[in-house]
């Protein structure tokens, strides 16, 4: 059994990968927070299952209605999107605090239509930054290609960012270097914070079924090949902290980007609900959790370090993918591309739910008049 405070302990932050109203008015982020809890992601499927999947919004929607009677539901979702977030970071706010602005964040995404857009992105996360207006908000970009050039210039710029929807070690490496040109940018780049979001599950959930189909030969590096490519992510990182071009950044006080590890719940029932957790326990880094890992996590999880765990297996395990003929270059810019449509089709599929409960609240208010 582990707690948060272990992680802790290992150099590892503990995030919830989940936020709605009844958690943020209920006391219950406030609880994980007294114990130990250090930051909350959010993304559009996130706020389509929070905002849609019940009537705690319900009353903000019918004081917005009151406000703005013509009020579109893209409009909407931001709206209440940002009142979430304030709040989140608000109940945060002693855990940045207590660190001294190096934790307690809450993460909040630019539009997924604009992943390869990089002006129209940078021009959104500014927005976004000044609507939340609390220091320890993160505005989440992907890493693109066109999101490296936003990544360097809103850094430059002093915003937070969550670079989201990393799968390549390659990409990651320009990732950082982006970062650490944006703080070289900077006259002070003190206080700046920023993490690298690499996701872990859905590597294995491409792989696994190519090692199936290849058969015997291939199936011993079934349900390995994720953790073994945030196993090389990490070493990358440990690298580039210790390059010239970073080091000089931390001499002046910059913090380093820590690498984020998410879609960390598991997917398949014969594993264990917490190998993602586990597997990937180290210093200067970040796990965000949905509620049911998180619930496995305190229930049965580990609390060691263990992201240098069997470096060699883990280079086995990708050396031997090569030589079946998986190309993780490819697996990475497949799901790059697939991971940008999921959370494109979860803000069209918010949107339009929000369109609907627009009518409905509408209708329900209209009727008390």
């Amino acid at each position: 059994m582990a707690s948060i405070q272990h992680l802790l302990d290992c150099g590892q932050s503990l995030w919830l990968d989940y936020v709605d109203r009844n958690l943020l008015t209920g006391g219950g982020l406030e609880r994980l927070v007294e114990s130990g809890l250090r930051g909350v992601t959010s993304n559009p499927t996130i706020f389509h299952q929070a905002i849609t999947g019940s009537s705690a919004y319900d009353e903000a929607i019918l004081d917005l209605i009151q406000a703005d009677p013509e009020v579109d539901a893209e409009v909407l979702y931001e709206w209440l999107a940002i009142q979430d977030i304030q709040m989140a970071c608000d109940q945060l706010s002693p855990v940045y605090q207590s660190t001294e602005g190096k934790d307690g964040f809450v993460s909040i995404e630019v539009s997924p239509h604009l992943a390869h857009d990089t002006k129209s992105t940078v021009e959104q996360a500014r927005h976004l930054w000044r609507s939340v207006h609390r220091d320890n908000v993160m505005i989440k970009v992907p890493a693109t290609e066109a999101g490296l050039e936003a990544i360097e210039n809103l850094t430059a710029e002093g915003l937070n960012i969550n670079v989201t929807l990393l799968f390549a070690v390659e990409r990651y490496e320009q990732v950082f270097a982006a970062f650490t040109r944006g703080l070289g940018q900077r006259d002070n780049p003190r206080g700046i914070n920023s993490v690298a979001s690499f996701f872990v599950s859905r590597v294995d959930g491409v792989v696994d079924p190519k090692l199936a189909e290849i058969g015997a030969s291939a199936t011993a590096h079934m349900h390995h090949a994720a953790i073994s490519n945030a196993k090389m992510a990490y070493q990358s990182f440990e690298r580039m902290r210790r390059t010239p071009d970073f080091r000089a950044q931390e001499q002046r006080g910059a913090n380093v980007q820590r690498p984020l590890w998410a879609s960390t719940s598991t997917k398949d029932p014969n594993l264990s609900d917490t190998l993602y957790v586990d597997s990937l326990i180290g210093p200067d880094t970040v796990n965000t959790v949905p509620p049911k890992t998180l619930d496995a996590v305190l229930a049965n999880g580990s609390a060691a370090v263990t992201i240098d765990n069997d470096l060699e297996g883990a280079r086995t395990t990708l050396d031997a993918l090569q030589k079946h003929g998986i190309d993780m270059g490819q697996v990475a810019a497949d799901l790059e591309a697939d991971g940008v449509q999921k959370f494109i089709d979860s803000h069209d599929a918010l949107v339009a739910a929000l369109q609907e409960k627009l009518r409905d609240v509408t209708a329900r208010y209209a009727a008390e008049i």
